[in-house]
Formats: structure tokens, C-alpha cells, sequence
């Protein structure tokens, strides 16, 4: 009669099963396509009435400052003060002679909020600033 030896029994597995791994992969890569874009968005914002539709401009020349009715300033996604924009604005304007800021301000908010970027953008030199409205005529 013949033994079986405890050898065979112990012999690892040289395979890896990559299933789950690829699962994983594709998982994380849906999460990523739906969140980016929720990254990407301003103060929610209506914009008051009038004005032509836009020209087309290289979006890497544009920078936005939101303003919302309560004197909140984002710029880039984040919070700031007027000065603090104004300065950052005029470092990149100094680097880049074509930069345009759009200011986006709620059509309710106090012009207060928006009178107060500008002067500090104007201060500062900034000088290609342009108000942005929506050119859709609601009825």
C-alpha cells in the first residue's frame, strides 16, 4: 500500500486571482467620474438678466470670483477676502497679460458685496474685469 506524502498538501498557489482586485479598480474609477464634477462647482447663484451670449475665450486665461448674497467671495473653490483675491489676481496677471476675472454675484445680493472686489481689484491694477449676467431671456 502506498503512503500519500504531507508534501502535496502544503504546495502554496503561485497564482493570484486578480477578479476582485479589477472589481475594485472599477468601483473606485465610477466614484471618481461621478464626484469630480461636484468638485468643480460654484455658489449656486442667479444671475441677474441682460447682456449678449459669450464670446469664445481660452479657459485657461479666465479666472471667476462668486459673490453670494450674504458677502461671501469664492475664488478657485475656496473662501477669501477681497485683498487676498485681489493679490493672488494681480500675481497672476503680472504672469499672464491676457487674464480676464468674471465676477459672478447673485442678482439679490447688496451691491455693496460687488462694489468692494472691485475697488480692491482696481486697486491692486487688475483690469480686465467683466460683470457676468445671464443672456437667456426667461418668460
Amino acid at each position: 500500500m502506498r503512503r500519500f506524502s504531507q508534501r502535496n498538501s502544503l504546495v502554496t498557489l503561485s497564482d493570484i486571482n486578480i477578479t476582485p482586485l479589477l472589481d475594485l479598480a472599477f468601483v473606485l474609477l465610477i466614484i471618481f467620474i461621478i464626484t469630480t464634477p461636484l468638485l468643480e462647482q460654484g455658489l449656486n447663484l442667479k444671475l441677474p438678466q441682460g447682456g449678449l451670449p459669450d464670446t469664445k475665450l481660452d479657459p485657461r486665461n479666465i479666472r471667476t470670483i462668486d459673490v453670494s448674497q450674504t458677502g461671501q467671495y469664492k475664488y478657485q473653490n475656496n473662501f477669501y477676502y477681497p485683498e487676498q483675491i485681489a493679490t493672488a489676481l494681480k500675481t497672476e496677471q503680472d504672469r499672464n497679460a491676457n487674464l480676464i476675472v468674471y465676477i459672478r454675484a447673485d442678482e439679490e445680493g447688496a451691491w455693496k458685496h460687488v462694489a468692494a472686489i472691485l475697488f480692491r481689484l482696481e486697486k491692486a491694477g487688475v483690469l480686465n474685469v467683466s460683470m457676468r449676467t445671464d443672456p437667456t431671456e426667461k418668460r
